[in-house]
């Protein structure tokens, strides 16, 4: 039955490939249609452990994207902090276990979710996050067939981002990984360092600080932190 989702998916993908060309993004749509998923979202974490969102089906699943990586929390971080799918058949009941992502994520109508983790050789290097309008929890049968995505969408990041760290690569400087992808895309990271420089902060403080401003303004943090880029202000 594996191979049998297996190789469905691959035959879904293949055929959006006509359209839109062999992509991440491609097998990112191609897998919420085959699940019957509104939105989906890839999120990576590099060699960097920075977090990088690697694929959106549309703006929804951007913003939801981004309210994890605000929040530092949600199904995403979990399915790759333990290796194992993380899900809630209703966000609205979800609060108890993300208290910060659950609430915001439904304003932008996710649902119900799903999230399994991206894996190479047992390894995880981010998730794939599919969401739903409706409280209605994914089969068996759609988990299965999601998971089998879930396998292709690891290669395909393989390709498109060659500095992933898996097995066979060196981690920066032999060091070793963090439990969970505590990190945040470059842009991010620069802006932080503005803030810091202008206000005489930490870079943690200025970290939290744009996370703040972020949250209480309900705008992505990379939009931003792109503001505080060109305008070197939060105003």
């Amino acid at each position: 039955m594996d191979h049998d989702h297996h190789a469905a998916a691959w035959q879904r993908i293949s055929a959006a490939v006509l359209d839109s060309g062999f992509s991440l993004a491609t097998a990112c749509v191609a897998c919420a249609d085959d699940v019957d998923a509104d939105f989906a979202g890839a999120t990576l974490v590099t060699a960097g452990e920075l977090r990088l969102l690697a694929a959106a089906t549309d703006e929804h699943a951007r913003l939801v994207e981004d309210v994890q990586l605000v929040t530092g929390e949600g199904p995403c971080t979990d399915a790759f902090v333990h290796n194992a799918p993380a899900e809630a058949a209703d966000l609205h009941h979800a609060t108890t276990r993300w208290p910060a992502f659950a609430p915001l994520a439904g304003e932008h109508g996710a649902r119900a979710v799903l999230a399994l983790p991206l894996t190479v050789d047992t390894t995880p290097i981010g998730a794939m996050d599919l969401y739903r309008r409706r409280p209605v929890p994914f089969t068996a049968a759609q988990k299965d067939r999601a998971d089998a995505y879930a396998g292709i969408l690891a290669l395909l990041a393989l390709d498109e981002y060659p500095h992933l760290p898996v097995p066979g690569r060196s981690a920066p400087h032999g060091s070793p990984g963090r439990p969970g992808p505590q990190g945040y895309p470059p842009t991010v990271h620069l802006a932080a360092g503005v803030l810091a420089e202008k206000y005489g902060l930490s870079p943690e403080d200025a970290l939290a600080r744009l996370r703040a401003h972020s949250f209480r303004h309900d705008r992505p943090l990379l939009r931003t932190a792109r503001h505080v880029l060109d305008h070197h202000s939060l105003d």
